[in-house]
């Protein structure tokens, strides 16, 4: 049999990508396998694993191309922008995470577990891509916000990425939630992912 080429290897990587993205939108982490996964792809089951070993692994992928994406959003709008106050900036940051409610998603599920799941490989390509989101975020402050301190920018990663993870749970409550919630007589205000990030970002740089 011959031997698949990097182009055909990659584009059975993103099928399997695809098809647990497409699973997710109506099925949980938990309930999601990689039998599913395999039963929506065009190659057989166990192909999968000549790709990824774990369940965990096609996640984090998948992870990975949705800080990606969001990594492209930021800089073609900074790219944009010359100069930005930092109520544009809060907005700016606010907009391209409504953009991408799947990243925030994935990010709200137990990431340890994620991330221990996955081939050192695979988790070292993923780090390599976290590492540019924040190195874009960073790049932003020192652009439009050049009288803040090293160790301000600092605190605002070290708060701001932290943050991310708690988004989707905040922003998206199923019934069975906000009945608990009023049973329990919280009175919630519940907000839009661009609601509480523009606020968050807006306190942190002032």
């Amino acid at each position: 049999m011959s031997k698949s080429s990097p182009e055909q290897i990659e584009a059975r990587r993103e099928e399997i990508i695809n098809a647990c993205e497409k699973l997710y939108q109506t099925m949980s982490f938990k309930e999601i396998t990689i039998k599913e996964i395999g039963n929506i792809t065009s190659f057989t089951r166990t192909s999968i694993y000549n790709y990824f070993q774990t369940k965990e692994e096609i996640f984090l992928a998948l992870l990975k191309r949705e800080y990606t994406l969001w990594i492209a959003s930021l800089r073609q709008s900074m790219e944009r922008h010359e100069q930005m106050s930092k109520d544009e900036f809060a907005a700016l940051l606010a907009r391209s995470l409504e953009e991408r409610p799947q990243l925030l998603k994935i990010l709200s599920m137990n990431h340890y577990d994620m991330e221990t799941g996955s081939r050192p490989e695979h988790l070292a390509a993923f780090k390599v891509v976290y590492g540019e989101s924040i190195c874009t975020v960073r790049s932003g402050l020192d652009k439009y916000f050049p009288d803040m301190s090293d160790q301000e920018k600092q605190d605002f990663i070290y708060t701001f990425f932290p943050f991310l993870f708690g988004i989707y749970p905040y922003t998206f409550v199923t019934e069975k939630q906000r009945a608990a919630m009023e049973a329990a007589g919280v009175n919630y205000v519940f907000m839009t992912i661009y609601e509480i990030t523009y606020h968050c970002v807006k306190k942190l740089l002032h």
